[in-house]
């Protein structure tokens, strides 16, 4: 092996010198972090290397189709097949889709072999992902008292069941907008929330009338001092009426509404706490109670008061399913509530799990296949890997120099863009030890005498399995 060549030679594997502590904070960088979105123009077109995404062009065509189709609802119970060899970017197509479809849109990713547990059923487990997927946004309009505390004066009453002490029986409360003030007369339970918060005259606070909720918002900034540093907020004086409407807008999936009704609801005694801690971590939701949450949600969009909105389910190695979950995959997407399901996989003609003769098409039986579109991913060639290949590099902050590009561009086309990828931390590493800032040709060189790609590893297998070089 080369050493490489420098003022101080430096081993492969010498400990790194010291370095000073840095008080910088560095997040990790993901397989996938340089994707933002799919990269498209608004028409729809493709940008050569737009959002972080290089290549696949027609793929992300695709995908904004269906986002289009997802952000206008007409997509639900569908499904979107990704196909194409390892390392063609069909996870990062997904990522990039949910990117495009923002927070507000569920996205519930999963890997085939997800389903595969000692604890719940495949089905429950695929059930459980539907219903993630799927969004119920609540819109909820609450009369609240709002405004600055002038008052706060509690009226006290001699105790009906004790002649020796005194009770709170009202609590009287000046509020204060810029538009009014207002003097409420509120119950005693409220004036003991109010001491909970801590509220004093001078506080801007909000109560609801449906329930007495008490909410401090902060210092009033009429109070607000000269100081420097603070540990109060300071918010300014409400605008409108000290009585209004406010309409409040909160998003929940199926799945959570599922779970909070799924667990059970124990005693406070020490059997019921530990019978609840020898319980299994995961509960089943029954087919019963999911058409019972199903019916409070009509309820609730035919009212106005909700609104569904469907998601996406990603699953990823869907090849991994057998013929049981493919069966059952079916029927969900025929079910009235139904997200988007986006399926990829890289398999040809394979064998269906769970049978012995049943040869399928990516290994996902016909009549699924059927109901799929199916975008195609292409192989990346030199220019593109290269192109990849750099993007990462600035996304990690690691420095190439002259022909490093070149070389690892050649190394993936050779090899896989994902070995390519794979080399540059290692010899950015090796970089360091040799007192540089930047990876050289020759470093890429030591790596791969060091490391060895997918093909090569296969073609050291020797015809009787073992390793030629070895003679295992």
């Amino acid at each position: 092996m080369k050493a490489t060549t420098t003022p101080s030679t430096v081993a492969h594997n010498a400990m790194p010198p010291p370095s000073a502590v840095s008080t910088t904070r560095t997040s990790r960088v993901a397989p996938h972090s340089h994707i933002k979105g799919l990269g498209l123009t608004p028409e729809g077109l493709a940008v050569s290397d737009g959002a972080g995404f290089i290549g696949q062009t027609n793929a992300r065509e695709a995908c904004g189709v269906v986002v289009e189709l997802i952000k206008s609802r007409k997509f639900s119970g569908r499904a979107l097949l990704l196909a194409g060899a390892p390392g063609t970017g069909k996870t990062a197509l997904a990522l990039a889709v949910s990117h495009e479809l923002g927070v507000k849109v569920p996205f519930c990713p999963m890997v085939g072999s997800e389903v595969y547990s000692t604890e719940v059923k495949k089905t429950e487990v695929l059930a459980e992902a539907f219903r993630r997927a799927i969004g119920l946004r609540i819109k909820e309009t609450k009369e609240v008292y709002e405004g600055e505390v002038t008052e706060l004066t509690p009226a006290e009453a001699e105790n009906p069941l004790s002649g020796y002490g005194k009770t709170v029986s009202h609590v009287i409360v000046g509020l204060k907008t810029v538009k009014g003030t207002k003097q409420l007369r509120l119950d005693p339970t409220i004036y003991e929330a109010m001491l909970k918060e801590k509220i004093v005259v001078g506080d801007v606070i909000y109560i609801e009338a449906n329930t007495g909720a008490v909410k401090r918002v902060g210092r009033s900034d009429a109070y607000a001092s000269s100081y420097d540093l603070e540990s109060e907020t300071y918010v300014p004086l409400p605008k409108g009426d000290v009585h209004k409407r406010k309409e409040l807008v909160q998003d929940v999936t199926l799945g959570d509404l599922d779970a909070a009704n799924a667990r059970p609801q124990g005693g406070q005694d020490i059997m019921s706490v530990m019978g609840n801690l020898m319980k299994s971590g995961r509960t089943e939701v029954t087919e019963k109670l999911r058409k019972e949450v199903n019916k409070v949600v009509k309820g609730y969009v035919d009212q106005g008061v909700a609104e569904v909105i469907p998601g996406v389910v990603f699953i990823d190695e869907v090849h991994i399913l057998d013929i049981e979950c493919f069966t059952y995959l079916n029927a969900l997407l025929e079910s009235p509530m139904a997200p988007t399901v986006i399926l990829a996989t890289n398999r040809g003609n394979a064998v269906v799990r769970g049978t012995t003769d049943v040869v399928s098409p990516h290994g996902i039986p016909v009549d699924l296949l059927d109901r799929c579109l199916i975008v195609k991913t292409d192989t990346y060639n030199r220019e593109q890997i290269a192109k990849v290949v750099h993007l990462r590099a600035n996304v990690e902050g690691l420095k190439l120099g002259p022909g490093v590009l070149e070389r690892l561009a050649e190394e993936g086309e050779r090899g896989s863009m994902r070995y390519a990828l794979q080399l540059l931390t290692p010899a950015s590493i090796l970089a360091g030890l040799s007192g540089r800032n930047q990876i050289e040709v020759e470093d890429i060189g030591e790596m791969n005498e060091l490391f060895l790609d997918a093909k090569t590893s296969a073609r050291n297998i020797g015809s009787e399995g073992g390793f030629d070089g070895g003679r295992m």
